[in-house]
């Protein structure tokens, strides 16, 4: 496999982290990069992105501009800028009436054909007609509620139950995740913001649940959904966000999935800011309730932050070698970390 080489778009808390990721593997080189912010465009992609050398990359306004710099020289988009698949089809699109691959961290694009199957199904339609992959991923959804616990039943002769909890750390993140979880809010503004939609809590609840009923060979009935604020008793503040006493500090979510009226899939996913000031420990769990039963711990959380990017960086080879259309990680190999050159590997594109 030739030199695979990357055009980072969106430059945020993620974005940036994949930037400086790739430029730590063998195999991999950054080309391009998009930026919505006016202060990061026209400046060298390294500098903006906090590495201590220039990657002789500039950052473009839009991804035509960041093509066309990059000639023939791109194979694959890196998206890093929403978290709904109707938000980002477009960038998908355009990036790949480009030719280029995409991985995106858009929690939605984990499974988009259960919200928006038409998008989905254009979506690998044109991937197909123009040679190239198209995946969703990230540390949750596209690992641990849902690819991981995927691969623990293969131990089971029967699966009857599965149950599933994360109890992560949103300090890591950007802005864009603070509004979804209702971070800074008043428990007031909480509840209106959960009746408008601009609070919506963990996005990809039903995406995971679908993606592991379809692995194993279930089909579930329906899928319910809870949220409910964290309120903060103490002060807590992240680069992007203050959170005084009194107000929400992240948000509990519950996404149960149905088959014949029997709950059989339970997520949990209660996710604050600077769980620690107030004694809370994080954690991933997974139980599988079958023939045997499966209990799986791990303590501390795999930080969310560092695992999307990682995620979305160490697929970057098997969506290079997938056949062409839209992929979900069930479809791939299992996700592995890059230690060596990739340039001296082999693959399809």
């Amino acid at each position: 496999m030739a030199e695979i080489r990357v055009i980072h778009w969106g430059l945020g808390a993620m974005g940036g982290g994949m930037v400086r990721l790739v430029a730590q593997k063998r195999g991999l080189r950054s080309v391009g990069a998009v930026a919505k912010t006016p202060q990061k465009v026209g400046r060298d992609l390294g500098e903006v992105t906090g590495l201590d050398r220039k990657l002789g990359v500039k950052v473009s306004g839009d991804v035509t501009e960041a093509v066309a710099a990059a000639g023939d020289d791109a194979d694959l988009v890196l998206l890093s800028t929403a978290s709904f698949t109707r938000e980002v089809y477009p960038q998908i699109i355009e990036a790949i009436e480009a030719g280029l691959n995409v991985i995106t961290i858009a929690e939605e694009m984990a499974y988009p054909s259960l919200r928006e199957p038409q998008l989905a199904r254009k979506i690998d339609e044109l991937a197909r007609k123009k040679g190239v992959t198209v995946l969703g991923t990230g540390i949750n959804p596209g690992f641990i509620l849902d690819l991981l616990i995927i691969a623990l039943t293969g131990a089971c002769l029967e699966v009857k139950r599965i149950r599933a909890a994360r109890i992560n750390d949103l300090s890591p993140f950007g802005p864009m995740v603070m509004k979804t979880q209702g971070v800074g809010t008043t428990p007031e503004e909480f509840k209106r913001g959960l009746e408008n939609g601009t609070i919506v809590g963990h996005i990809g609840f039903p995406e995971s649940m679908t993606m592991i009923a379809e692995a194993i060979g279930w089909e579930l009935d329906r899928i319910e959904q809870e949220r409910e604020p964290i309120i903060s008793k103490v002060h807590r503040e992240t680069p992007h966000v203050k959170v005084e006493p009194g107000m929400v500090a992240g948000c509990r979510h519950i996404g149960r999935g149905f088959m014949d009226g029997r709950e059989v899939i339970t997520l949990e996913h209660p996710q604050q800011v600077h769980p620690d000031l107030e004694g809370v420990e994080t954690g991933d769990y997974i139980w599988v309730e079958g023939t045997p039963d499966l209990n799986f711990a791990n303590k501390p959380e795999i930080p969310g932050g560092l695992g999307t990017i990682a995620l979305a960086v160490n697929m970057i080879p098997a969506v290079m070698a997938a056949e062409p259309g839209l992929v979900t990680m069930a479809d791939l190999p299992a996700p592995r970390a890059i230690m060596g050159d990739l340039s001296r590997a082999g693959g399809r594109r």
